[in-house]
């Protein structure tokens, strides 16, 4: 049982907190206000002259199956073996010992998705954990999170230049459509126990019952509308990850109800999907009332730059309490995990982070970083 008192910062809802005392018992949030006497037994943390802030949420992250520092060895998260793998998952591949997640903690990024690459057209099962433990399964507080899909270069590439399918955004679309296709056969077949059980036909299924929705990889305009063609044709609710030309057709984007990840823009125009990369992408997102969260999609860009990427969008031009949400509350509620984590409320999750100032001004630092009530 701990007790933060003298508190000053922001909750992640848009309140502001000043000289507020914070109760924690058994991990969450307990009381958040002012009070008069702290109850016997509570450990004591004096916040004055330090930011308080919710802790940070990364919803596009490769960390544990894209390991840092080894090479080819740590390299888990594209099983390239066929165009389409949805019975792979990412929770099977992490390495919970993969030094993101130390440089995670000290960034206060307390919470991530962990998902397959983008190399295939279905990759497989994410996950969102926090970013402390050495057991994945007691890290984990949403598994399946989403089942991966990726459009336009990457799956042509990787298969097009093995002499298979896809090798055009057409094929991209086709191999989709078929996979959709042949699971919702499969959820027919099996109400009668006319077919065996399929693994990969079985992940594909919980996107069709909206169990979990298909977050897809998608950097140009065009391979944006295709896929909100997909969630027309199925039904299905979906988020679309990059969204980096989602600033030429965000009118558009705004009529399908769905949340977009963005970025990472801290990198290079590195490919020709990024040509029109920019962090005008999330003002236009912003003023088409698009939800959106921002990502480093880890280790494309280090996880201890997600901060740098929220102030970044802030020198662009998004004010500071939408760019804080993008890696908070927004971020929570795209993993639909904000029961849990995003925001400091009463019953949520203890996660939160003590900085030596305001953290949009880059010169300062992390100071301490809690999780489930628990310095880490």
């Amino acid at each position: 049982m701990k007790a933060i008192t003298n508190v000053s910062g922001v909750d992640g809802t848009g309140k502001n907190l000043r000289n507020t005392t914070i109760l924690i018992k058994d991990g969450k949030f307990t009381s958040i206000g002012e009070a008069s006497s702290i109850p016997n037994g509570y450990e004591v943390i004096d916040a004055m002259g330090k930011y308080f802030t919710p802790g940070l949420i990364d919803v596009h992250t490769h960390l544990g199956v894209h390991e840092e520092g080894i090479g080819k060895e740590g390299h888990d998260f594209n099983e390239t073996s066929a165009a389409a793998t949805p019975q792979v998952r990412a929770i099977d591949g992490i390495n919970p010992k993969d030094q993101g997640f130390a440089d995670a903690r000290r960034a206060g990024v307390t919470t991530v998705q962990v998902m397959p690459g983008s190399a295939n057209v279905i990759g497989g099962e994410m996950c969102v954990l926090k970013t402390t433990g050495t057991i994945v399964d007691e890290m984990v507080i949403r598994n399946p999170s989403g089942l991966k899909a990726a459009t336009g270069e990457n799956p042509k590439r990787f298969h097009g230049d093995k002499g298979r399918m896809p090798t055009t955004r057409m094929g991209v679309a086709a191999i989709l459509r078929e996979k959709l296709i042949a699971a919702q056969t499969y959820m027919e077949e099996r109400k009668t126990g006319k077919t065996a059980r399929n693994l990969g036909l079985e992940h594909i299924v919980k996107v069709l019952n909206k169990e979990i929705p298909l977050r897809v990889h998608a950097h140009r305009a065009d391979d944006i509308v295709t896929v909100l063609r997909l969630k027309r044709e199925f039904d299905i609710d979906l988020t679309i990850e990059h969204c980096t030309e989602g600033h030429q057709i965000a009118p558009f984007i705004a009529k399908h109800d769905i949340s977009v990840s963005v970025g990472p823009t801290m990198t290079p125009r590195s490919k020709i999907e990024l040509a029109d990369k920019g962090w005008n992408t999330l003002l236009a997102l912003a003023d088409a009332s698009v939800p959106f969260s921002i990502t480093t999609d880890h280790p494309v860009i280090a996880i201890e730059h997600l901060m740098t990427s929220a102030i970044l969008a802030v020198k662009y031009g998004l004010p500071e309490e939408e760019a804080l949400k993008a890696i908070t509350l927004h971020a929570a509620k795209h993993l639909g995990v904000d029961d849990r984590v995003g925001s400091v409320e009463v019953g949520k999750d203890a996660d939160f982070v003590l900085w030596d100032g305001n953290p949009f001004d880059l010169r300062n630092k992390v100071v301490q970083t809690y999780i489930n009530g628990e310095l880490v």
